[in-house]
């Protein structure tokens, strides 16, 4: 997220009360969590394994729990907690009011849109031309959408990130402040949900098709003319490429990329990144045919037991 007004250093840090290192005329114009950083953004780092993360990153501001040498263009923020002291900065830009109206007067809504009884539609929402917005959809403030969208009954679009970070006492949330795109000749089906980034956009693009019941978190990117089922669920700061398909109840781990052409079969777990225009199946996933191959070797272990060594397997 870009602020509307750049902080100097120093009036960033004397408000969270903190020391720092660098000028202290030196800007920053945004904040972003580490995934979606880049030049002139402060970003935050609280845990020792992420030092190097961070330090190295576009970010030209970080936020840090230990006193260490400042990298060249960069300046240093010390914090005893930089997660408190992240949210402290974000809370700042948060624009969430009280809304009496079903459709925010601040709202834009394009030629040819239909509007369904009981939609609810935040502050600062622009929906494109020709769009139909089925009964009792959410939409939340400073949405993105673009023509010719169709988003299905019950859906929401902008909730809050599930990020938290545990404490002895609970859990700490950390507070949404991004949005969500959806871009030109998208449709989404009954019931999805669809969370703002933190910091940056949650982007739907342009053509992609989703199914009923899905859920897509925060931060994820998903690229042009992709089909998803029913069930999928995409953890946050996804990047899937354009053309991908992912079939039914595929669960998608965090901070991974899906290449382009790429086709995932129904109930698969993909844990780690996956090249482009190769199929894939299986929990953890791998490509399918070695996967069919794996599963008809397993059905035959009864007879190797009962044979004490294998006829020759063919692999």
């Amino acid at each position: 997220m870009k602020f509307n007004k750049p902080y100097t250093l120093k009036n960033l840090a004397e408000g969270i009360n903190a020391e720092f290192c660098g000028d202290p005329e030196f800007e920053i114009s945004g904040i972003n969590e580490i995934h979606k950083v880049s030049v002139g953004d402060i970003t935050f780092v609280d845990h020792e394994k992420y030092y190097s993360k961070a330090l190295n990153s576009e970010a030209s501001a970080i936020i840090i729990n230990k006193k260490v040498d400042c990298p060249a263009g960069k300046v240093l923020v010390f914090s005893d907690d930089p997660f408190r002291d992240f949210n402290r900065i974000s809370s700042k830009h948060l624009s969430v009011k009280k809304q009496d109206e079903q459709i925010s007067l601040s709202s834009k809504i394009g030629l040819g849109t239909i509007i369904q009884p009981g939609v609810f539609i935040g502050e600062n929402v622009v929906i494109g031309e020709n769009c139909l917005i089925q009964p009792n959809v959410t939409i939340y403030e400073n949405t993105i959408i673009g023509n010719n969208v169709c988003i299905h009954a019950g859906t929401v679009i902008g909730a809050d990130a599930f990020y938290y970070k545990r404490r002895a006492t609970g859990y700490d949330k950390l507070i949404s402040c991004g949005r969500v795109i959806i871009e030109d000749d998208v449709e989404i089906g009954a019931n999805c949900t669809i969370d703002k980034g933190v910091s940056g956009e949650t982007i739907i693009g342009k053509g992609t098709k989703l199914d009923n019941l899905i859920q897509v978190a925060h931060d994820t990117v998903i690229g042009k003319n992709c089909l998803i089922a029913s069930q999928v669920g995409i953890a946050g700061c996804v990047k899937i490429e354009d053309d991908v398909i992912l079939w039914g109840q595929v669960g998608v781990q965090k901070d991974l990329t899906i290449g382009k052409g790429a086709i995932v079969l129904g109930q698969s777990g993909i844990s780690k990144s996956l090249e482009g225009n190769k199929v894939y199946f299986g929990s953890p996933v791998q490509e399918a045919k070695q996967k069919m191959k794996e599963l008809a070797l397993i059905k035959r272990i009864p007879e190797i037991l009962k044979n004490g060594k294998p006829e020759k397997l063919k692999t």
